[in-house]
């Protein structure tokens, strides 16, 4: 996120990057500017990588934040954002999303332009390509017009999905979206006085709060720049389609957004409604509804006034383990499993339950809350997923890297219901998840699904990219796994959270 005011930002940045928590658990890092750069990133949650002393140095009336969700499965800490480059200007970036043609940029940028890269990071990568455009602007004083023409020539370079914000020392705040408008980014004001200052984040779920007003959605391709005397400038520089990740809706995004018009709430509760008549085809006898929490709450409670059947929450969530699937590694999320969720024995003992999650990614973590119920006394559990099977990787910024981690890719949904243990098992068809959201924004006419359906809204994508890219990210993973098994201090975290 990023925010451009009249006085210290500082906690602003700090309390949004608390509301976007839910985005990334990972790292977390802010950097603002007061005629110098101030930085704070580390590894951990927001409230444990910032304390009263270094919000305190973190002066300035503009800054960025950002919350990582490690994505290509390595969790250094030198990968935390937001990345800095000196020239021009000084110029510091966060980023959601993945560069799909990282590889070919990376080695563009030492061979033609000498740029030296310090993480494996793709989001550095577009900060350096960003700023090596910018430069070749060659201003001698920044207008909004350098900023618009150095993207264009971002745009024409980078594939791919990519939300990202920049400050640019001395001059202002840039924010774009790619021309396929993947990833989400959204633009609000405020009143100061009789002036405005203005935020620019992932998910206006964090607006509010802030007691920002909404403005919109930035477009596909368009890109926004707040200069230092907080003027908003804004132009499509290159001409988009709007291609937003189904997944947003489906897990990552809060159920208080509204993203590209749709309220994240409603449509999963309409999931949940659509995926009722499939259920109720089946003539089940079913007690009650029991969502998975937290984002299997919405869809149970569509499909339980559906269905005319009770809703109850018989698992309760230990809100102080953070989610598993963002987690980094498979082993962290089996081992978190039994501590987050606890069941209420008396909502399973000698009851017929009927539980609704997200998703089912590799199926592990479902397989393991089925064991959970009948340990409960459950007498059938059937199991409702609120997406349909995911069969494909995601490159654009989702932790799905490769079909062999998909119990979906090369199962069928009978295999996938015995490996689990459920007594039944419904996913949400493809066009039923596509109503879901159209519903609320009708001019949504193609999506980012690749995970669902393997068709991907950018042309660069395909069998031989995703097989790169997963095996590019599985190796990141393994020597990530590798620094934390040679510190001690790693070693004592791994015995008490690893399998």
């Amino acid at each position: 996120m990023a925010i451009s005011g009249y006085q210290d930002i500082i906690q602003d940045l700090y309390d949004g990057l608390l509301l976007l928590q839910h985005r990334g658990q990972d790292a977390a890092g802010i950097m603002t500017y007061n005629n110098q750069f101030h930085l704070k990133k580390a590894n951990g949650m927001v409230r444990d990588v910032f304390h009263a002393k270094s919000l305190s140095r973190l002066k300035g009336t503009m800054g960025i934040g950002h919350v990582r969700y490690p994505t290509a499965g390595c969790s250094s800490e030198f990968e935390a954002q937001p990345f800095f480059v000196n020239s021009p200007f000084g110029i510091a970036m966060a980023h959601n999303g993945n560069l799909t043609n990282h590889e070919e940029l990376g080695k563009e940028l030492l061979e033609k332009y000498f740029r030296h890269l310090n993480t494996n990071s793709d989001s550095e990568i577009l900060l350096n390509v960003f700023a090596v455009a910018l430069h070749q602007q060659k201003p001698k004083k920044l207008e909004p017009e350098h900023v618009f023409g150095a993207m264009k020539t971002v745009f024409r370079k980078c594939k791919g999905a990519y939300s990202a914000v920049a400050l640019i020392g001395g001059h202002g705040i840039v924010g774009f979206r790619d021309p396929h408008g993947i990833r989400p980014l959204q633009l609000g004001k405020r009143r100061y006085g009789m002036k405005e200052e203005y935020v620019i984040a992932s998910e206006n779920t964090a607006f509010k709060g802030l007691e920002f007003e909404f403005i919109r959605d930035i477009k596909p391709g368009e890109v926004v720049y707040i200069d230092r005397k907080n003027k908003l400038h804004s132009k499509v520089v290159v001409e988009g389609t709007l291609n937003p990740c189904l997944f947003e809706w489906v897990y990552l995004a809060a159920p208080d957004s509204t993203i590209d018009g749709v309220n994240v709430y409603k449509a999963r509760v309409r999931m949940g409604e659509y995926l009722a008549e499939q259920i109720k085809k089946a003539g089940l006898e079913i007690d009650s509804v029991i969502p998975v929490p937290d984002t299997g709450r919405p869809a149970a409670a569509g499909l339980a006034d559906k269905l005319n059947i009770r809703y109850r929450e018989g698992l309760i969530k230990n809100r102080y383990i953070g989610r598993t699937f963002i987690m980094p590694g498979q082993n962290i999320r089996k081992r978190s499993l039994r501590f987050k969720l606890h069941p209420i024995d008396l909502e399973f003992k000698g009851k017929n339950v009927l539980l609704v999650d997200d998703s089912i990614v590799r199926g592990n973590t479902s397989k393991k809350i089925v064991e959970i119920c009948r340990e409960a006394g459950a007498k059938n559990v059937y199991f409702a997923s609120a997406s349909p099977p995911i069969i494909g990787p995601d490159p654009y910024g989702i932790d799905l890297p490769t079909e062999s981690e998909l119990i979906a890719a090369d199962h069928s949904i009978e295999d996938i219901r015995k490996f689990m243990g459920a007594d039944a098992l419904f996913y949400t068809k493809v066009e039923d998840l596509h109503k879901a959201i159209q519903y609320g924004n009708k001019n949504i006419v193609t999506f980012s699904e690749g995970c669902f359906t393997k068709k991907y809204p950018t042309p660069e994508v395909n069998a031989k990219l995703l097989k790169k890219l997963g095996c590019s990210r599985n190796e990141k993973r393994n020597e990530g796994n590798e620094a934390i098994n040679s510190d001690e201090e790693g070693d004592a975290y791994k015995m008490m959270t690893l399998v």
